[in-house]
């Protein structure tokens, strides 16, 4: 499985698309431990929003869609709720 997924970070309350092959659990523990040094200075985060797909090429195109204007509208519409500032680190 090929996953698109959303974290917000409780840092700057900003949000952060990626695509992974691992479920996006342990993908959200690699960020909260600075794995990722794009995302390392922004942690931690929770996880907000995932998509699983079988082909990598719908995952990966999915999440160029997510960061376009017309793609970020719509995921901020479907996650909505999980933006407030009252969600906790997974």
């Amino acid at each position: 499985m090929f996953y698109v997924y959303v974290l917000r970070s409780l840092k700057d309350n900003l949000l952060y698309i990626g695509f992974t092959a691992i479920h996006p659990y342990k993908r959200l523990k690699e960020h909260n431990k600075g794995d990722t040094k794009s995302t390392n200075p922004r942690r931690p985060f929770i996880l907000l929003y995932y998509e699983a797909h079988t082909s990598e090429e719908d995952a990966r195109r999915r999440e160029k869609y997510f960061k376009t204007d017309k793609g970020k509208s719509s995921l901020k519409q479907m996650i909505r709720y999980g933006i407030s500032q009252q969600s906790k680190p997974f």
